[in-house]
């Protein structure tokens, strides 16, 4: 119980402030919209290069870390579309889409200031090193089911093409990719422009939080009730599942364990909506299972936390 009220309610209460301001007006649209867009395209961008480029690149990217979570990740994409396609009789489009549910966690808005708070700041390093590879594995990965069961296979190489493009004008990628690039080369950071950067960046995560509440209200849990609580369940305990015992398997160490499965048992990421969105397919199961998602990872988090060493 400790847990739950000392690390998951205050970051779940900064989203609640978020949603019931943009709930009752107080927040309207095109600020929540603009919030957003602050966090994602700049704060958070400056976050991952300053943890990028000071990372401990040998000790961080660990391939038993990115295995373990990224094994959950890929069976939990398998599973959702496999299960989407042959239970509940979606089609091949929807089945993808429904896919990309279990595999995408929300890794950066709710994962890390959740492990921060369990494990404190020092215990994220993990946590970047997955994040660094998360948005090109995921979008890659999604993106090229999603137009193999639409083309049947055919143009895949001019499809590789926008997916790159696609990727690499994202700001995120861009943020990481430029800490990658001052890392490798040794250069430091000025202490002038270092000094700005953390400004920017205290506001990246309260800020993201607050503004993913607001965008929150506008999803509604609407029908395909079974389909929304079957792909919830692959993102909560499937995805972790497979990470934890992936993690025991390959022997990670305590603070690496305890940041995969973390990061493997968040809800599902807006950006799940925005693939459906992308394609047209089962966008009211990805809208809906980001918010009954987020909702329900207040409970499972929690106990994903007391199981943890």
């Amino acid at each position: 119980m400790q847990a739950l009220i000392e690390v998951i309610l205050p970051v779940f209460l900064v989203m609640g402030f978020g949603y019931v301001a943009a709930w009752r007006g107080l927040f309207s649209a095109d600020a929540v919209d603009g919030l957003m867009k602050f966090t994602q395209n700049f704060a958070i961008p400056c976050l991952l290069f300053r943890a990028v480029s000071t990372l401990d690149l040998g000790q961080s990217f660990d391939w038993r870390l990115l295995s373990s979570f990224y094994a959950g990740a890929t069976g939990g994409f398998v599973v959702g579309l496999l299960g989407a396609r042959l239970i509940f009789g979606r089609s091949w489009e929807d089945s993808v889409s429904i896919g990309f549910i279990g595999l995408f966690s929300n890794s950066l808005l709710l994962g890390l200031p959740i492990t921060e708070r369990a494990y404190g700041a020092d215990a994220l390093a993990p946590n970047y090193a997955i994040i660094a590879i998360h948005s090109p594995f995921c979008y890659g990965l999604g993106l090229t089911a999603m137009e193999i069961v639409r083309n049947r296979g055919t143009g895949l190489v001019r499809t590789g093409g926008a997916i790159l493009r696609a990727m690499f004008r994202n700001a995120l990628v861009i943020g990481i990719a430029l800490g990658m690039a001052v890392n490798l080369s040794g250069l430091a950071t000025p202490g002038v422009l270092a000094d700005a950067l953390d400004l920017m960046i205290r506001a990246a995560l309260p800020a993201a939080l607050f503004g993913l509440g607001g965008v929150l209200v506008r999803y509604r849990p609407e029908g395909d009730l079974r389909v929304i609580l079957y792909a919830c369940a692959v993102s909560l305990v499937l995805h972790p599942a497979v990470t934890w015992a992936m993690g025991t398997r390959l022997g990670l160490e305590t603070g690496q364990f305890r940041s995969a499965v973390l990061t493997a048992a968040m809800a599902p990421g807006v950006n799940t909506y925005i693939f459906a969105n992308m394609y047209g397919a089962a966008r009211r199961v990805a809208a809906s299972s980001v918010l009954v998602g987020t909702a329900a990872s207040i409970l499972t988090v929690w106990l994903w936390l007391a199981v943890l060493p």
